[in-house]
């Protein structure tokens, strides 16, 4: 299987367009789709799910997916990317648990979600209290529509599964490529190289990546200090948390949280 990963940055994006065949891929995003015309198949591991006009498919962040198309004429659907670090009260839940079917057939859909998708696409301009707000009421569905379960429930024993499933559950403690790649009875040759060729970093540079993810949450929605998040997020010092973090998104912990705050107050244009 060829399987690509995806960096999504934007903390939400949506777009109604063709359905088409899309290869095995991953990203640290939630991604729903929304049928509005014809059909697609949603893969999510080794299942394949079919949705027609009404019904609605969700995947939660790192879990491997993709899109096949066989019914001929229009397919169309409303695809729909956020970053889990904008909704901190699901965080976790999102990393750690997947839907057993991760499908609601136009039957049993909530009119709320139709309802929330339909006036997203319809915006002309951003509004991120808004839109927060939208995909707080679809993830509100989810888990209260859908069965939840733990991903290590999901059945899945692929390597790239079960790293990821790893990193999710251990990336606040201490990790090495090493004990990884000892619990999971893999040799760590084998896990550098399926890093490097499906995520396009190394080990070290992946699980950073989930550590600020975690960290952009409780810096937006928590009062406690910086230091305590560096280390609550796995890493060995704030230090080391401040050089990090300023090389992805290019600002401080401290200035993001100041923007944060400001955003929340409406200071920066967003009202």
């Amino acid at each position: 299987m060829i399987l690509t990963y995806e960096n999504r940055n934007t903390e939400i994006s949506y777009e109604r367009k063709k359905s088409i065949h899309v290869p095995p891929h991953l990203h640290d995003a939630i991604e729903m789709v929304f049928v509005t015309e014809g059909s697609v198949e949603l893969g999510v591991g080794k299942e394949l799910y079919h949705l027609e006009k009404g019904d609605f498919g969700i995947v939660f962040p790192n879990v491997i997916h993709h899109y096949q198309v066989f019914g001929s004429g229009r397919n169309r659907a409303i695809y729909l990317f956020a970053n889990p670090t904008f909704f901190s009260s699901y965080i976790e839940e999102l990393q750690s648990n997947c839907p057993r079917i991760p499908i609601i057939k136009k039957d049993n859909i909530s009119p709320d979600i139709e309802y929330v998708i339909n006036q997203l696409i319809k915006q002309e301009k951003y509004n991120g209290r808004l839109e927060k707000a939208y995909m707080q009421v679809i993830l509100a569905h989810v888990f209260t529509d859908m069965e939840i379960i733990p991903r290590e429930s999901s059945g899945k024993d692929d390597v790239i599964y079960n790293a990821v499933e790893y990193v999710a559950k251990n990336f606040r403690d201490e990790i090495t490529l090493e004990k990884m790649a000892y619990e999971l009875c893999v040799s760590k040759y084998v896990l550098s190289r399926m890093f490097a060729k499906t995520f396009h970093c190394n080990f070290s540079k992946y699980v950073n990546g989930i550590r600020l993810n975690y960290a952009q949450a409780l810096l937006q929605d928590s009062k406690e200090s910086i230091i305590n998040i560096a280390l609550d997020c796995g890493f060995e010092s704030q230090r080391t948390f401040n050089r990090v973090f300023r090389e992805r998104y290019k600002m401080t912990p401290r200035e993001f949280r100041n923007r944060a705050m400001k955003l929340r107050a409406g200071e920066d244009g967003y009202d």
